[in-house]
């Protein structure tokens, strides 16, 4: 277990244990459906009081440090700008792999080390939700590795939120640009309103690791996500595969660092699909009361500065080695 982990000691009990959180996101279903939220939400799609876990959820904000609860407080302030007028009329799009090129370099302009774009669908929102935009460019906001080796404890747990808030705050600039074009735009920083992990696996910006969060090829885990909607004419980019996906099976140090043994060594069916998971009744509790935890993404191999790359060259020739031989 990694050193200096906290006991798991809940500070937060229910009376009665709320629907589980494995059911609303369809742990062991064969049946494609979209999920409701069942912790985290803004308030901007689903009705907040209908959210199972939001107690819980309140106590996590109320729970933690004044530093981390500030943090919070000015990303909440950020996502005042998610949304504005378009006031001029749309500049007319020929070209939309140039499109994408502008807009993706004027993402890095304001401070985004990842960029992607995909398709935005209905399998990308909850079941209460519904925004009518076309595409989703996905942002990456890289996090300080010096406090973020220090999870689950308080500089981690700031940087997180500091990352949310950097994420809100580059998202509604580059949702304001895309305005100034003429297109529609809103900024979705957090990402309480849309399940954007398979947005950000479209837009190629990362893959799912066994600890249930995105791998990049570049930074490991060691990123937050955010996103802004837009119908604004754009080429998409594609997923990627970088030997992740084939390290994460064989890899089983996030599995055995998780406090609350939350994290399945192999995958699970969930919502007809057969993916990474963490059991959310294990996790949910540990997280609230330590600050987000962030353990599982930390201990990850990809996470340390440098050697994802050097990690994805020797899984794709590991790979190409063995088809050669088969």
């Amino acid at each position: 277990m990694k050193p200096n982990a906290p006991p798991a000691e809940y500070a937060f009990a229910y009376k009665e244990m709320p629907y589980s959180g494995n059911r609303i996101n369809g742990l062991g279903s064969a049946d494609k459906f979209r999920p409701s939220p069942p912790f985290h939400n803004t308030g901007r799609g689903s009705n907040r009081e209908e959210i199972p876990w939001a107690a819980l959820d309140t106590f996590f904000n109320m729970s933690n440090p004044w530093t981390v609860f500030w943090e919070n407080i000015r990303g909440l302030w950020e996502r005042r700008n998610a949304a504005g007028p378009v006031t001029t009329k749309p500049i007319e799009v020929t070209d939309p792999q140039a499109m994408a090129h502008q807009i993706k370099a004027k993402a890095k302009e304001i401070g985004s080390e990842l960029v992607g774009i995909s398709l935005y669908d209905d399998d990308s929102q909850y079941v209460e939700n519904a925004f009518p935009y076309k595409y989703a460019i996905m942002l990456g906001i890289v996090m300080d590795r010096d406090a973020m080796v220090q999870a689950p404890h308080q500089p981690a747990a700031k940087e997180v939120m500091r990352g949310y808030r950097l994420g809100s705050k580059r998202a509604n600039q580059l949702a304001a640009y895309i305005r100034s074009l003429g297109w529609q735009a809103e900024g979705y920083g957090i990402g309480e309103d849309l399940m954007q992990h398979p947005i950000a696996i479209e837009s190629g910006i990362g893959t799912l690791g066994k600890h249930g969060s995105l791998i990049s090829r570049e930074y490991g885990s060691n990123f937050r996500i955010t996103s802004v909607l837009t119908d604004l004419p754009m080429a998409v980019d594609q997923p990627v595969d970088f030997g992740a996906e084939d390290f994460c099976r064989s890899c089983k140090k996030c599995v055995t660092e998780c406090p609350p043994g939350a994290i399945f060594n192999t995958k699970q069916m969930v919502r007809g699909v057969e993916k990474w998971y963490v059991d959310f009744d294990k996790c949910i509790f540990y997280f609230s009361d330590h600050m987000g935890c962030s353990i599982c993404i930390e201990v990850c191999p990809w996470s340390e500065p440098g050697r994802g790359p050097k990690l994805s060259e020797k899984m794709l020739k590991r790979r190409s080695a063995s088809k050669a031989v088969n």
